[in-house]
């Protein structure tokens, strides 16, 4: 059943999200008060492809897997929505179906505006206009430099880059050292190895690898990173 009401944690995710942080307190005023609360288990469908779209969605916690299946039937997942990310604006704006399917990845809850409430807003608030601009700008830039990274750059630097993205996102400090991080993402290798476009047994070597350099361990329960510098020296090195 659908909790009404965030968390204290949820809503400090919301508020905190790169892009809602930087918007007037009058127009977060009026995008929360219209917002309504969803809450997945892990693998629940949010939203699937050829949809019409019917809100706009917010991540509060957990993560929400964005992916597509390809024509032989094979799912392919194309990036995970971190807490605080708000996405499904697109369809909305130009009125196609949605393109591609959504899923829970753990617990996750979601903050909702209703396709109508959103176009209320729009009239309301030039300022989410010239806001959402700037969020596509932003998805288009990170768009071309995933491209191009998948072209001029070897596995070992785009696994070592993601791992980074991930540590940012979803670090969690180590009680035991305190210099030691945990990716808080679960993601099993096959799961990584479609974010990079790569096969797992591929990703698996990689991962072995920085983890004989100390850079990583791998966990039963995921990544922990021992050594971020260690990750970006791997970055910059191959740039």
């Amino acid at each position: 059943m659908d909790d009404p009401i965030l968390t204290i944690d949820e809503r400090a995710a919301i508020n905190a999200g790169r892009w809602f942080s930087t918007l007037s307190p009058s127009l977060r005023h009026d995008i929360l008060r219209c917002a309504y609360v969803k809450r997945y288990k892990d693998g629940d469908l949010l939203a699937a492809r050829g949809e019409p779209p019917e809100e706009w969605i917010a991540c509060a916690k957990g993560a929400v897997r964005v992916s597509s299946t390809s024509i032989s039937g094979k799912q392919v997942t194309l990036t995970y929505v971190e807490p605080g990310v708000w996405f499904g604006d697109v369809a909305i704006f130009d009125g196609d179906r949605r393109t591609h399917d959504a899923y829970a990845h753990g617990d996750t809850t979601t903050l909702c505006v209703a396709k109508a409430d959103f176009k209320k807003i729009l009239a309301t608030h030039v300022e989410l206009y010239e806001a959402l601009l700037r969020l596509h700008a932003r998805r288009i830039r990170q768009l071309y430099g995933l491209v191009e990274d998948l072209n001029t750059l070897p596995l070992r630097a785009r696994l070592a880059k993601q791992l980074l993205h991930l540590l940012r996102s979803y670090g969690v400090s180590s009680l035991s050292d305190g210099r030691e991080m945990r990716i808080g993402l679960h993601l099993a290798q096959e799961e990584l190895a479609q974010l990079l476009g790569a096969s797992r047994q591929r990703v698996n070597q990689e991962l072995k690898a920085m983890e004989r350099e100390e850079a990583i361990r791998i966990e039963p329960g995921g990544l922990v990173v021992r050594n971020r510098e260690a990750l970006m020296r791997i970055v910059e090195s191959d740039h």
